[in-house]
């Protein structure tokens, strides 16, 4: 079975946005991004809320071809413009990026068809509206979190709404020159 891991950069104080959803305190440099690849490789679908979605597809379908784009970059753009992309919203009508669903509701029932289903795992980026859902309803398989050196105060919290204690297995811990602190957990 396909397994749904969630990516997500996190305040030491456990927020994944500020008060504002402003998100400039995230550290990502070549060393994170080659770390984060090796999650993404793994992976022929990214699973995205409509907020990340429309700003990931304003970016990434044209961003290998900056002359400025770093390895990560043009990686990312490379893999993400192939892969499945699947958008939970109720609101989004349509998109022109290549191999993109919309979905608007049954979202237990369409995520358990595509775990069911041949293929490479799927990756959760960001989107934390999608990230509470899922965590309520058991879907993530694993997390990676990468918390960045910085405390917030308040804003969008990692963690929200959850009634059921869920114990984890840490499967590594990776520490970055900027800081940042990779942990990778799977669901037991």
């Amino acid at each position: 079975m396909r397994k749904i891991i969630l990516l997500m950069h996190a305040s030491l104080d456990g927020f994944v946005a500020g008060p504002h959803g402003e998100m400039d305190w995230i550290i990502f440099d070549d060393e994170l991004g080659l770390y984060v690849d090796r999650f993404i490789a793994a992976c022929d679908t990214a699973i995205y809320g409509r907020v990340t979605f429309q700003m990931m597809e304003s970016y990434w379908p044209t961003a290998a071809d900056d002359s400025k784009a770093g390895q990560h970059q043009i990686s990312h753009a490379n893999w993400v413009n192939k892969a499945e992309k699947i958008v939970f919203s109720t609101t989004l009508k349509k998109s022109d990026w290549f191999n993109t669903t919309i979905i608007k509701d049954d979202i237990e029932k369409e995520i358990w068809k595509r775990k069911k289903q041949a293929g490479k795992n799927m990756i959760l980026i960001g989107s934390a509206s999608i990230a509470h859902l899922f965590m309520q309803q058991n879907l993530i398989d694993e997390y990676v979190i990468n918390i960045n050196p910085v405390i917030l105060g308040g804003g969008i919290p990692l963690f929200k709404s959850i009634t059921d204690r869920k114990n984890l297995q840490l499967l590594s811990a990776t520490t970055f020159k900027s800081g940042v602190a990779g942990l990778h957990y799977q669901s037991k």
